[in-house]
């Protein structure tokens, strides 16, 4: 295992996603921030006092589920839990900040996308993501990245929070000696 962020670097990554949205929040348009359930929407939550720290004031907070929308459903069957959306305000013409901890294949995101459009139109939205690793099988991109880190198929990234796991901090795992 490799450490390849603490806590503190963690916390400062976040900060500087946070500044970077704020300096592409458009005044004219409210902003709002959606996590995608689970480590994505603890990352979303503690963007929101960071946000207002750089004087942009969130209009809605919410939490994205994508269990149902994922493209491998049939290979998860009867182990899918649905743990719901909470959004319970309206995203059209909003500038949606869509948060996720890691961003691997595209697919997650792709679900969002799908789950989003099914709840309005917003405006814009823009993706923020802890971490990317690269090999995407689809055309997606961040817009705002804590930390870039080029991976192998055979490498694991593991975000863990606090709120979730006890402690703040990214790991890489190889398994290629497994």
């Amino acid at each position: 295992m490799t450490l390849l962020l603490d806590q503190k670097e963690l916390h400062n990554r976040l900060e500087r996603m946070a500044r970077a949205i704020a300096s592409e929040a458009p005044r004219d348009v409210p902003v709002t921030v959606v996590g995608i359930r689970r480590r994505g929407e603890t990352l979303a939550r503690r963007l929101l006092p960071l946000l207002e720290r750089t004087g942009v004031t969130p209009a809605g907070y919410g939490v994205l589920d994508i269990t149902l929308y994922r493209d491998d459903l049939t290979t998860i069957g009867p182990k899918a839990v649905v743990r719901g959306t909470e959004i319970d305000f309206d995203i059209t013409d909003t500038w949606l900040v869509l948060v996720d901890d890691v961003l691997h294949t595209g697919r997650s995101v792709r679900s969002a996308l799908d789950a989003l459009t099914d709840l309005g139109r917003p405006r814009a939205i823009r993706l923020a993501v802890l971490v990317d690793r690269g090999r995407r099988e689809l055309p997606i991109q961040p817009d705002f990245v804590g930390l870039r880190t080029d991976t192998e198929a055979h490498h694991d990234v593991k975000v863990k929070l606090t709120e979730v796991d006890g402690v703040d901090e990214v790991q890489l795992y190889d398994h290629s000696d497994d």
